[in-house]
């Protein structure tokens, strides 16, 4: 059966490479695209697709709140995060509002394709690169996934979906008010999330900030980095379908 899919990325030129991707294979049909949450929501709801891939960090409403929305329409539609960062916290969060799938553009295009194939079927799939280097305490795949289910709370857990936005912002050294252009925010507002965080999380210094963001593994490699352009994120995200191993996939739930 032809799987329907609905792109949701606020760069065009990501949602071009993987429509591009997506119709090298007759299996799959692109059902439409929008640019933030709001307008993917509201094609879900015209457009029914099989599937919904959305970045996590989009303006207006992100990937994570657009999939608490999705899940809330009660319709069939299964979602995939398709997104830059592999961090635990956001894997759980997104698991928890729902997602079936969670792949980071770092991927080659062929995991692209497993990820859906096994998300159609009705199992969830988490990208290998995600158990390797951002599962970090947990014992395996199976763990963060009952972690996700059982919806332990943590400290972390308390920050809402836009807080954990501007965390990985700051920590990548983006400006307040470059963080309300993409947010579509004041900065006024950035500050106010900002500071709501870091009273969440007993932070009172900007270097606290950042040696929180190390030890969750926002920052990975010990230093905050800036964001990547549109071009950089593409290039990242390979749009080739390699003969590679075919990676491991979780169980479904």
């Amino acid at each position: 059966a032809v799987v329907s899919v609905v792109l949701a990325d606020d760069h065009v030129v990501v949602r071009q490479g993987v429509r591009a991707l997506l119709e090298s294979d007759p299996q799959f049909v692109v059902a439409g695209e929008a640019a933030n949450g709001f307008e993917a929501v509201e094609l879900v709801k015209r457009r029914k697709p099989t599937v919904l891939i959305a970045d996590l960090m989009m303006p207006g409403l992100d990937g994570l709140a657009t999939t608490r929305k999705v899940s809330r329409l009660k319709s069939d539609t299964r979602v995939i995060i398709l997104s830059m960062y592999g961090d635990q916290a956001y894997v759980l969060e997104a698991l928890k509002c729902g997602a079936a799938g969670y792949v980071v553009k770092e991927s080659c295009g062929a995991e692209l394709f497993q990820a859906l194939r096994v998300v159609v079927a009705g199992g969830r799939y988490l990208s290998p690169a995600i158990s390797e280097a951002s599962i970090g305490s947990f014992s395996s795949m199976g763990t963060i996934l009952q972690k996700a289910q059982a919806g332990a709370m943590e400290v972390h857990d308390k920050l809402t979906a836009r807080e954990r936005t501007v965390l990985q912002l700051v920590v990548e050294g983006t400006s307040s008010r470059d963080i309300g252009i993409r947010l579509r925010i004041s900065a006024r507002k950035v500050e106010s999330h900002r500071a709501s965080l870091m009273q969440k999380l007993g932070l009172t210094t900007h270097q606290d900030l950042i040696r929180y963001a190390l030890r969750r593994g926002v920052i990975p490699n010990g230093e905050p980095k800036p964001a990547r352009n549109k071009a950089s994120k593409l290039r990242s995200f390979e749009m080739t379908r390699s003969r590679e191993k075919t990676p491991s996939v979780s169980p479904a739930l």
